[in-house]
């Protein structure tokens, strides 16, 4: 018996919902993830992008525990001498919610062109609307 390989042709792509209202960040994140890379599904094939689309809504309102509010410290540098800049998590969700959700879960994709078509399949949204209703998504429960 063969091992079957999947294609990216034969591979049906279904969307899901997620409210992450109350969610913990990094369980949110793993589940997000793990739907992305298609490792749900049983024809799943590590070289072959078998993943669905997935929509968070509330990103605003994700949880965060312990002390990672003022904590957790976000990171980037302009490029210049002395430019390099941080965020608190807290202060970034106030600010613009959807990063934290897509900066959680692009750590968790392959870190290659394979994990950046993944990563397009995520659309984060601040509060619980989107426009994403033509492609009847289906809601999905942590």
């Amino acid at each position: 018996m063969a091992t079957q390989s999947a294609k990216a042709s034969e591979i049906e792509r279904k969307w899901y919902v997620i409210d992450a209202a109350g969610q913990p960040l990094g369980r949110l994140a793993s589940k997000v993830a793990h739907i992305l890379r298609g490792k749900h599904r049983p024809q799943y094939t590590p070289h072959v992008d078998t993943g669905d689309f997935v929509i968070v809504t509330n990103a605003g309102k994700v949880r965060l525990t312990g002390s990672k509010v003022d904590g957790k410290q976000y990171y980037w540098h302009s490029g210049y001498p002395g430019g390099l800049r941080t965020e608190s998590a807290g202060h970034l969700r106030e600010r613009k919610p959807e990063i934290l959700i897509e900066r959680a879960v692009k750590g968790m994709l392959p870190k290659n062109s394979l994990g950046r078509d993944m990563f397009r399949k995520l659309k984060v949204y601040p509060e619980g609307t989107h426009p994403h209703a033509a492609q009847q998504p289906e809601p999905l429960s942590l």
